[in-house]
């Protein structure tokens, strides 16, 4: 395949061309007429000729605004990009060219600007097969207009089936949630990472269209249905485990201090059988889900 290598070309100036178009035109008219009068036969036609290149050469003029392009083709050939804002006048046979515009996107020209991809959510499997729907933002923009005039069919169909593949191709890498152990990036704990690993996967697959990434981040992230709630109830349980987890550390903590407390400060003495009822208790007060309800013991343990 024969790649076609950008090049920018440098209209002349429109204003300029205007004033000549207008006068050829006015001359035209003015010679058309002179001729036909002063002969009374065919002294007309170069005026004539002359009014019809001034009417040929209109289409040449074209106005471009900040971070717009146009690319053009000479009788099937590409002929060069205008890309500087500004009035113009080029080759008026020349012809402008813009994939998109058949698609509803704008007309001839082509936008500079930083545009967004909004890509439809989509459901994929993750690293553990589980199956989740993702959706990502792709911050794009055109860096070569020949590549993506001339390289691919329509560059925003292309970026947005890319932007599906490289979403699949990521997303079955990395795990939905850090596993137990948690040394592991994943798709919703390891947000920047994956955004720039899913940066540089679309890039990749876009470099041929003349399109740059700026950036691409996920924007929608969840278990699929059919699985959601059975997530959300390993989730939970999860949870409660790492609560509980920590309300026993800590009452084991308190117990230790509260048993040195009393040994310390010679409040009573207590021996094995005496503290391992003690430790219970509190343990039972410290790590229950409810209010403890006191009972007064009048009497001995034994």
């Amino acid at each position: 395949m024969n790649e076609v290598k950008e090049k920018e070309m440098k209209g002349l100036n429109g204003w300029l061309m205007l004033a000549v178009v207008i006068v050829g035109f006015l001359g035209g008219v003015a010679g058309a007429i002179a001729g036909a009068v002063i002969t009374e036969g065919a002294g007309f036609i170069p005026g004539a000729i002359l009014m019809l290149i001034a009417i040929i050469c209109i289409p040449g003029f074209k106005v471009l605004a900040p971070n717009e392009a146009l690319v053009f083709t000479l009788f099937g050939k590409y002929h060069g990009s205008l890309k500087k804002d500004g009035f113009y006048f080029v080759n008026p046979f020349c012809t402008s060219v813009n994939p998109a515009a058949a698609f509803g996107k704008g007309g001839r020209k082509l936008s500079l600007k930083a545009m967004t991809l909004n890509n439809e959510k989509q459901k994929v499997n993750d690293e553990e097969g589980n199956p989740i729907e993702i959706s990502v933002v792709v911050i794009w923009r055109i860096r070569d207009t020949a590549k993506a005039v001339f390289a691919v069919d329509n560059y925003v169909t292309f970026i947005s089936t890319q932007c599906d593949s490289s979403i699949r191709q990521v997303a079955r890498q990395y795990p939905y949630d850090v596993s137990e152990n948690g040394d592991e990036k994943s798709l919703r704990g390891s947000s920047q990472e994956i955004a720039e690993v899913l940066k540089a996967e679309l890039q990749s697959r876009v470099n041929n269209a003349g399109i740059e990434i700026l950036d691409a981040r996920i924007n929608n992230l969840a278990y699929a249905p059919e699985i959601a709630a059975a997530m959300l109830q390993r989730q939970q349980a999860a949870a409660i485990i790492a609560a509980r987890q920590k309300i026993v550390d800590g009452a084991v903590s308190m117990v230790d201090m509260a048993l040195k407390k009393l040994s310390d400060n010679n409040i009573v003495e207590l021996d094995d059988e005496r503290k391992a009822a003690m430790v219970s208790n509190l343990l039972v007060v410290l790590c229950g889900n409810r209010d403890a309800q006191p009972i007064v013991n009048s009497g001995s343990i034994y």
